[in-house]
């Protein structure tokens, strides 16, 4: 009897763990809960199917508990099984909207093989270890402006080069905000240079996206030493960063910027305003106007610049979207107004849904958000500096 019991307290646990991969997270705690559920949920999977080893037959509560686990296993595994559907159709749509281009490799650092690989995501996503190095590239006062440089040792010709901008609300975060994909992206041939900016309130806009570009002028007057291809340059950025990264492609319009990536980004500012996420969540309105100096009411034309949606056109760079479809901080509809913008402009650009996914999604490397992004990713890259050089 106490065997059945803990099998049914066992599938009831995993049974409320899974039931995250289905609810709306009302709370900071419950979004991080499901975002472990949804890209850990085959760590869950085992605890869940575990009610159905021999003997929960044999009383009531085992067999209670072997239905509560059968359901709970089926559950935690939908991510991945959601994330198989994307995984299949995602070569074919990268080519149709970059090309297809080879992502680069390197010895002991293959490109990887699939979208969604099941081994990787029981034994991780392996990759040779990079060394960084920390540059300071802007001063304003006391305040020192950093970067970390990540780029393999051993190769010495010019490499095109990924800025990596963090996320935080613009008021919290720093370059050293999920590493794995910079040392995975150096180990293959690129240069990293992941940055700090200005926060809010203290640096209100156009601070931060200022910095985005005092940290291109920085790395492009110092290519040579830096062993950059100071044409070849690709903005990625999340969430805040990604606003930035989007702001930053489509403003600056230099030439050498060839791409741009925004994971979960906001891309309208008075639509993310007026269509705030819960205040359980996060009091998203004090953040914005915090960064921007007021409401659309007082200061709406800031609001407008400061929105990419506003600030597309035909000559934008080539723009990868990567967004969660359960994404409640940021809503996908911010991604979805800057897509239909730029195919209107005729812009090459892919929205990449997840539609099991939340904020910050990517943050499991070897889970189903983490694989295919890095995909979506590494496959963008190699189009986007390929394609330009050879039109270079």
């Amino acid at each position: 009897m106490p065997a059945a019991y803990f099998r049914l307290l066992a599938a009831t646990v995993a049974a409320g763990i899974s039931s995250l991969t289905l609810l709306e997270a009302q709370t900071w705690n419950m979004l991080v809960l499901t975002l472990g559920a949804t890209e850990w949920g085959h760590l869950v999977a085992p605890l869940a199917l575990a009610a159905l080893l021999p003997g929960w037959r044999r009383d009531r509560a085992g067999r209670i508990g072997a239905a509560i686990g059968l359901a709970a296993g089926i559950t935690s595994l939908s991510s991945l099984a959601r994330a198989a559907q994307v995984a299949r159709q995602l070569p074919a749509r990268l080519a149709a909207a970059f090309g297809d281009v080879p992502a680069r490799e390197r010895p002991g650092a293959p490109a990887r093989p699939a979208p969604l690989v099941l081994r990787h995501v029981l034994r991780g996503v392996r990759s040779p270890r990079i060394g960084k190095t920390r540059h300071v590239y802007a001063t304003h006062g006391d305040l020192k402006l950093a970067l970390d440089l990540y780029r393999p040792a051993e190769v010495h010709e010019p490499l095109p080069c990924v800025v990596v901008i963090h996320g935080g609300s613009w008021h919290s975060g720093d370059s050293k905000q999920l590493p794995a994909l910079n040392s995975y992206l150096a180990a293959r041939g690129y240069v990293v240079a992941a940055i700090n900016y200005r926060l809010a309130p203290t640096h209100r806009y156009p601070a931060a996206r200022d910095d985005v570009q005092a940290a291109l002028g920085y790395l492009k007057g110092r290519a040579r030493v830096l062993g950059l291809d100071p044409e070849q340059i690709v903005l990625l950025g999340r969430s805040a960063g990604g606003h930035l990264a989007l702001l930053a492609a489509y403003t600056i319009r230099d030439p050498a910027i060839r791409g741009v990536i925004a994971f979960y980004p906001p891309t309208d500012l008075v639509y993310g305003y007026n269509h705030p996420a819960s205040k359980r969540l996060i009091d998203g309105i004090s953040m914005v106007e915090n960064f921007l100096g007021g409401s659309p009411s007082t200061v709406g034309e800031i609001y407008e610049t400061a929105s990419p949606t506003s600030c597309t056109g035909p000559d934008c760079p080539p723009t990868l979207l990567i967004h969660g479809g359960r994404d409640n901080l940021v809503d996908p509809v911010q991604s979805e107004r800057l897509a239909a913008r730029l195919a209107v402009d005729g812009c090459p650009h892919l929205y990449l849904r997840l539609p099991w996914a939340t904020h910050g999604c990517d943050v499991n490397f070897s889970g189903p958000s983490g694989q295919i992004s890095t995909y979506a990713v590494e496959r963008f890259l190699a189009a986007v500096t390929a394609a330009q050089a050879r039109h270079a």
